[in-house]
């Protein structure tokens, strides 16, 4: 089993090494962009509230937040198979929340696992980039064209680039990121949960140094194909 949060902003390679430890373990991968899409596509209350702040250009407050993620996590399959958190927390109150929330639950963390990279590669791989204006699955132009041009895989719905994702834009966006997240890192850093890892190498390589981190090399399931 295998229970993890991965923090990095957009374009360290999170979404790679979440479908690696996915496929490895029988863990699932939690992102909170899809469980508020979920809850908002399915118009649970939780959704339709969510939706609302959302359509206003609010910020969906904790505590909504919070009973989604909590929601998720208490499922049979999450609890059974355990889960690999994606965009959550993000706030230092999220993480207390999600502490007590875990206890209650006897899902002790097996780490918090912070993949770093340099800005300038961010730039890089963010710049090609091209997300699915449905489901959220995101492409890249050269490094992970769709079959078909501008048509989402999983979903055929239409592909968009992105107005923020140019190079300053994105700049913007990283030191943002870093801002937000810095008392959560230091609060997982204080706890002796948080691994740094270094997301400059092969995903191959970065896959291997989060599971020796988390102290998982010696199992089975943490052998790549």
């Amino acid at each position: 089993m295998l229970r993890i949060i991965l923090i990095g902003p957009p374009g360290v390679g999170k979404g790679t090494q979440s479908a690696l430890l996915e496929t490895r373990w029988s863990a699932k991968q939690i992102s909170s962009g899809n469980i508020f899409r979920a809850e908002i596509d399915a118009q649970t209350d939780l959704g339709n509230l969510a939706k609302r702040y959302i359509d206003q250009g609010r910020l969906v407050p904790n505590g909504v937040t919070i009973e989604m993620m909590a929601k998720r996590m208490r499922s049979h399959e999450i609890q059974r198979g355990g889960f690999i958190l994606d965009g959550f927390p993000r706030t230092v109150d999220q993480a207390k929340a999600l502490d007590m929330l875990l206890i209650e639950l006897d899902q002790p963390l097996d780490g918090v696992v912070s993949i770093e990279v340099d800005e300038e590669v961010v730039v890089q791989r963010l710049s090609g980039r091209i997300g699915c204006t449905k489901c959220g699955a995101i492409y890249h132009s050269e490094a992970k064209p769709p079959k078909r041009a501008f048509i989402c895989d999983n979903c055929n719905s239409p592909l968009l680039v992105r107005s923020d994702d140019k190079p300053e834009a994105i700049r913007q966006r990283l030191r943002i990121f870093h801002e937000d997240t810095r008392d959560v890192i230091g609060h997982y850093a204080q706890s002796g949960l948080l691994k740094k890892i270094d997301g400059n190498q092969d995903p191959a390589d970065v896959y291997q140094d989060i599971i020796e981190a988390l102290g998982k090399v010696n199992s089975s399931e943490a052998l790549l194909p």
